[in-house]
């Protein structure tokens, strides 16, 4: 194994932890309001910053390499930027302390099986693109820092959306996702979505419409390099939003359900660095100008197309990424073929 898994740079709420902890204390260190020789320690930071310690480390990790904090002999991280700091200060760690009055949306008020359940889910949909994988309870939490009973928690809600499953004895199992599994799920969805986009497009506001055109537009102006976290707006918009009016919770949780494939187009981003494919913002406006002039009928049908060329583009992508090293996991994972 070579390739490590990319840690998810994103502005979702899972994948963008790590980078968001790291830029608030970057950002204070640099504005002098996180004081030379404060002591850092990955457990109370996590406790601020509402996450488990993974995150956090990662954040640690980075600030060190650039040289704004250091090991030292006690436990945690001293803040040396210039190199010069005294006496280490082991003080209680608050926002106040670290100059974090303006970082609200930084708290996280989630349960902590949700918060797990993201981190655990960035690793597991990045897996089962390269093979067959058992998912150890207790190995999680030892890495993650956390209970066994909430990775429990956490791997029984990402059951319900898909990403794993329990056999009878006991284990959790992840993957693989196969060219026939990414064949199965398009199947669906080019069957359900066009359905509910017909459900849902009475209620869709113009406003909200005209706001993801917009997103478009932007994208469209400036094609590469494109970050994962706009082409997953987009995604999110006409995938997500556009048909989250449905009354029929059964159909949109087969519908969640059946989006896996967009793993692969993540994956294939991250990897190769590639430019986003200006079909699909094509693809994604006549839908969305097909709602704008009151026409759902011909959304639902752009929307089906969209689908049925997402499939191809996705097969392709699979095969190329099945050329590229396997990525270095988390011990808690282990392959089985």
């Amino acid at each position: 194994m070579s390739a490590a898994v990319p840690a998810p740079l994103d502005d979702s709420r899972t994948a963008a932890r790590y980078a968001m902890i790291r830029s608030a204390l970057r950002e204070a260190i640099l504005a002098g309001r996180a004081a030379p020789g404060l002591v850092l320690v990955e457990a109370p930071l996590a406790q601020l910053f509402g996450t488990s310690r993974v995150p956090v480390r990662q954040a640690l990790t980075l600030l060190q390499e650039e040289g704004l904090i250091r090991r030292f002999e006690g436990r945690g991280y001293l803040i040396d930027p210039a190199g010069t700091a005294g006496e280490p200060q082991r003080q209680p760690l608050t926002r106040q302390l670290l100059g974090l009055d303006s970082s609200d949306d930084l708290i996280d008020t989630r349960s902590l099986g949700e918060r797990v359940g993201d981190e655990i889910a960035a690793c597991v949909s990045h897996a089962l693109l390269f093979g067959h994988f058992r998912l150890d309870e207790q190995r999680a939490a030892d890495h993650l820092g956390v209970s066994r009973a909430v990775v429990r928690e956490a791997l029984m809600r990402l059951r319900d959306r898909g990403l794993v499953e329990k056999e009878p004895y006991g284990q959790w199992l992840a993957g693989p996702l196969t060219a026939q599994a990414i064949r199965d799920d398009y199947e669906i969805r080019a069957l359900l979505e066009p359905e509910a986009l017909l459900q849902t497009a009475p209620g869709l506001a113009r406003s909200e419409l005209l706001a993801m055109l917009e997103r478009l537009e932007q994208l469209a102006a400036h094609p590469a390099p494109t970050s994962w976290a706009a082409v997953e707006r987009i995604e999110a918009d006409l995938h997500g939003r556009c048909l989250a009016g449905l009354r029929n919770r059964k159909l949109a949780q087969l519908i969640a359900h059946s989006q896996s494939p967009l793993n692969v187009s993540r994956i294939f981003h991250q990897s190769l660095g590639t430019p986003l494919d200006e079909a699909v913002l094509v693809e994604h406006r006549l839908v969305l100008e097909s709602l704008l002039v009151g026409s759902p009928d011909s959304a639902a049908s752009q929307l089906r197309n969209h689908l049925l060329r997402g499939r191809d583009r996705t097969l392709q992508r699979l095969k190329v990424l099945s050329v590229l090293p396997d990525p270095e996991l988390p011990a808690y994972l282990e392959r089985l073929s």
